[in-house]
């Protein structure tokens, strides 16, 4: 009989699933699954059973799980960052090239002359409708420098384009991986003001959401593209339309087509096409397999959106206990004197803490009996208990 059991919600990638080992089963019942793996189904009006440990999102954006309410239930939602991030960098380079040469008035318009003779005579009489400009010793604008706005900057910079980047919060990891050829700004004011285009590369958050709008496009020169290969809501649609029909924007390209922009004059609307490569949900696969496998077998959280990482290295004898629980005071000296209490040595005590809520590690020398886990169950602020052996 398996030890784990695994329910998934959308197909996933069988790179990915062959990564579990014998020790786990896939079931089609959610109610006895101990993690959930999902791509774009929605989470949010569901009754999670008791018994769902971990949720891991085959992709970066979690807007299709509840994360507040599985954070309150202890449950640990992981996303994949990164997986995807090479098939998206890829289409924005290939936004940067549609908005430039007008490929898809160009493809359009083929297809109405397609049925008339001579072809190829209309095609050279009409072509000049649609020639464009080259995106060689143009300034392009990268605001976000996460896992994919990195991979843009460099990619852009290395087809002879002039690259700045804005992101106050890049971390070590991505400052190291960005080129020493970026521009590097500190407020995107800069960016609005020199770039010729502008790409979007951050999480929609209060201070992102409709950040590129009538006074932000003011700033801007005139005829600039901004590509939106990011989240929908980072740009007001209204003010968008308005800047098409002046001239302002010279063509927005976005991967989100919403009814709104789907027909509006001037948008390149791609149909959410960024992280759709066989590469992108192989990796995506991959990467949620494997933080599901390390948060049930060891405890250990990467990449999770709701509660702090935690890395106490895999274990290869005695206990392991996980606590997921609420970031209040005195938590710890709780924890320690339940141990205390039943003369059992810690050997091992790690706590992380992530806003509202904190996850803690502790390692023991030998077996405990199945009590120790449901006094800690009764201290106020402990959501879960796992024991690991």
């Amino acid at each position: 009989m398996s030890k784990y059991k695994y329910n998934c919600l959308n197909p996933i990638a069988k790179v990915g699933l062959k990564l579990f080992s014998e020790d786990y089963a896939q079931i089609e019942d959610m109610k006895e699954a101990d993690a959930v793996l999902v791509r774009s189904a929605s989470m949010l009006e569901m009754e999670l059973p008791e018994n769902i440990a971990a949720i891991a999102r085959a992709g970066a954006g979690v807007n299709n799980i509840p994360l507040d309410k599985c954070a309150g239930d202890g449950v640990v939602v992981f996303n994949t960052p990164g997986a995807n991030a090479n098939g998206v960098k890829e289409l924005v380079i290939a936004g940067l090239m549609l908005a430039s040469r007008n490929i898809v008035g160009g493809i359009n318009w083929v297809q109405t002359v397609k049925e008339e003779k001579d072809v190829a005579k209309l095609v050279e009489k009409g072509k000049a409708k649609f020639a464009g400009k080259e995106i060689e010793g143009k300034k392009l604008g990268v605001i976000g420098l996460g896992a994919i706005g990195v991979l843009v900057a460099n990619a852009a910079n290395r087809l002879g384009m002039e690259v700045y980047g804005c992101d106050p919060y890049i971390s070590v990891e991505h400052a190291w991986n960005l080129s020493r050829d970026i521009i590097s700004v500190k407020s995107k004011e800069d960016i609005y003001k020199e770039c010729d285009y502008i790409t979007l590369h951050v999480p929609l958050l209060e201070d992102t959401r409709k950040m590129i709008n009538k006074e932000t496009l003011s700033k801007c020169k005139d005829g600039v593209v901004i590509l939106n290969f990011a989240r929908d809501l980072l740009v007001n649609d209204e003010d968008m339309e308005e800047a098409l029909k002046s001239g302002k924007v010279a063509s927005y390209v976005t991967d989100f087509p919403n009814e709104k922009t789907a027909g509006m004059e001037g948008v390149i609307a791609i149909p959410h096409l960024g992280a759709s490569t066989e590469e992108s949900e192989d990796n995506c696969a991959v990467m949620a397999v494997k933080q599901i496998k390390d948060y049930l077998e060891h405890g250990i959280i990467k990449n999770s959106v709701n509660y702090p990482d935690c890395d106490a290295g895999t274990f290869a004898q005695g206990t392991r206990v996980t606590i997921n629980h609420k970031n209040i005071p005195n938590m710890l000296t709780q924890f320690t004197g339940v141990f205390s209490a039943e003369n059992i040595n810690i050997a091992n005590l790690i706590n992380k803490s992530k806003g509202d809520y904190a996850y803690t590690v502790i390692d023991v020398e030998g077996s405990i009996n199945s009590g120790i886990a449901e006094k800690l169950k009764t201290i106020n602020g402990v959501l879960r208990v796992r024991t690991l052996s």
